[in-house]
Formats: structure tokens, C-alpha cells, sequence
């Protein structure tokens, strides 16, 4: 895996998480602001680590 494909990978996590946070969170009745503030929240608690794991096809995990 390249760097690029790497950070592709990460960058599309992000926006999952983002979209998927910013969604549950009207389903919930936040607000807007509470919405944006859930989507930030998801990409802030990804684990970046395990990302790259994964995005690397590291099955033992974020041993690198």
C-alpha cells in the first residue's frame, strides 16, 4: 500500500464517520450545531492506529 492509498483510506474513514455521526444525531433531534458537533466527535475518536491496520491488511492489529 502506498502512502497515497494510505491516506486515501484514512480520509474515508473520516467522511464515514462524519456522515454516519452528523445522521444518527438528527435521527436523534440535535440541532445543527449538535449534529456538526457529533460528526467532529466521531472523527476525533477514530483510531488512527487501527486505520492504518487495517487499511495496510495487518490482521495483527497496529503492530507496526
Amino acid at each position: 500500500m502506498t502512502d497515497h492509498e494510505l491516506m486515501e483510506a484514512v480520509r474515508r474513514a473520516c467522511i464515514g464517520a462524519a456522515l454516519a455521526a452528523y445522521e444518527d444525531a438528527g435521527i436523534s433531534g440535535l440541532c445543527a450545531e449538535g449534529r456538526w458537533e457529533a460528526a467532529v466527535g466521531a472523527i476525533q475518536s477514530l483510531d488512527l492506529k487501527q486505520l492504518a491496520a487495517d487499511a495496510r491488511g495487518d490482521p495483527a492489529g497496529a503492530g507496526r
